[in-house]
């Protein structure tokens, strides 16, 4: 089963760039090092274990989809997935008719020289964005995330991911077997939307689609089968707070209030 989202994806041109950035903004940004397929990345840990992984491309990888989405101006591309099982994971959606890969081996070396290793399990078009990708470590997570987790403008964690696609009942069903129940209705009138809303551990995931060609979910989708539309994040503060979008490297993100203070 799916226990958590592992992290949120944002493609960025330039990481030096966006790591300033993101520190603007009011995030604790650690450096991550590079990866073994070309690129390297920062990241953004919260206290729920979950992150932001600001990732940039060392040289262009024509066909990669976060490359792809890095020429139409980049952003929040994808997610992944923490699961207790992935083999079983990888089958069930499969059952589910979700095309996804076997594991495929993975790593990264920090600044320190520590070398992580992991796999994973990425879906293939034109279910990735709708589904997440599944990750497996070799190495201790620990080691992957950051451990610093505090943030000066107090974000703690993912609240909720919203994933737009065309059909929000058939995108939830590729999760049955991965999820607990069947999710519940979810209206989204500023988006012009409505869908499905799946829980996994901590997190909340929003499947929802367009109700018109002419809404803001449907205008940001545009061609596009699914893509990740935006990241709400807990946090400590008075008031929710959306974050800028050009400071956010295109992505859209908010931090929500501290509940305890509505």
């Amino acid at each position: 089963m799916f226990e958590a989202i592992d992290h949120l994806v944002v493609v960025v041109k330039e990481l030096d760039e966006a790591v300033k950035a993101y520190g603007a903004l009011g995030f604790t940004v650690v450096r991550g090092g590079r990866h073994n397929i070309g690129t390297h990345n920062a990241l953004i840990a919260f206290a729920d274990g979950s992150y932001i992984e600001l990732i940039a491309f060392l040289a262009p990888v024509t066909g990669h989809p976060w490359y792809q989405a890095l020429e139409q101006g980049g952003g929040l591309v994808d997610f992944c997935v923490r699961s207790d099982d992935l083999a079983a994971d990888v089958e069930a959606l499969r059952r589910a008719g979700v095309a996804i890969s076997d594991p495929v081996a993975m790593s990264r070396e920090r600044p320190d020289g520590y070398l992580l290793k992991w796999t994973l399990s990425i879906p293939n078009p034109p279910f990735n964005g709708a589904v997440p990708f599944l990750i497996r470590d070799e190495t201790p997570r620990d080691e992957r995330v950051p451990r610093e987790r505090t943030h000066p403008n107090g974000a703690r964690g993912i609240e909720r991911l919203t994933v737009a696609v065309r059909d929000a009942k058939r995108a939830a069903s590729w999760y049955a077997g991965t999820v607990p129940g069947k999710g519940k209705p979810v209206e989204r009138g500023a988006l012009d939307a409505a869908g499905i809303r799946l829980t996994m551990g901590p997190h909340e995931i929003e499947l929802v689609s367009p109700r018109s060609p002419a809404g803001p979910l449907a205008l940001s989708l545009g061609p596009r089968e699914a893509a990740p539309y935006e990241a709400v994040l807990t946090g400590t503060g008075q008031g929710a707070v959306a974050l800028d979008r050009e400071l956010a490297q295109g992505a859209r993100l908010r931090i929500s209030a501290n509940p305890d203070s509505r």
